[in-house]
């Protein structure tokens, strides 16, 4: 089953995702890759990549993912786990849905470093118009 054709709109018309660099990687219905190609200008104090634009990557991603199904898809509620540090190399999210029903879908984002180590783990429900 191919993604709606607007998710792809969505994701270009995301002003944060164009500040940001991001790409859009992958679509299909309930599931996004987003990539941010390098974090260089975005460490934090300590020389990792800042938890705010890991955070942002994860939230585009999963936004990209809810509304790949031609339904406004609007996110309620959003956890993150931080689980290691990642320096300045790319990063990429990686949305998928666990659930969906009448009005509510769920969704996990992965965000992995470049050998494909977990930076963080991401959940989030989507209220569906």
């Amino acid at each position: 089953m191919e993604a709606h054709a607007n998710s792809r709109d969505y994701f270009e018309k995301d002003l944060l995702a164009r500040e940001l660099g991001l790409e859009l990687v992958e679509i299909s219905p309930g599931a996004a890759r987003v990539r941010l190609p390098t974090s260089s200008r975005r460490l934090n104090g300590l020389g990792t990549t800042h938890g705010a634009l890991i955070f942002a990557l994860a939230d585009i991603a999963f936004a990209t993912a809810c509304n790949s199904h031609g339904q406004t898809a609007i996110g309620i509620q959003a956890n993150i786990t931080y689980l290691s540090a990642s320096g300045d190399g790319p990063l990429e999210a990686r949305a998928r849905e666990l659930s969906r029903g009448r009005k509510l879908a769920t969704y996990e984002v992965r965000v992995l470093d470049s050998e494909e180590r977990q930076v963080a783990a991401f959940q989030a429900t989507a209220y569906l118009r």
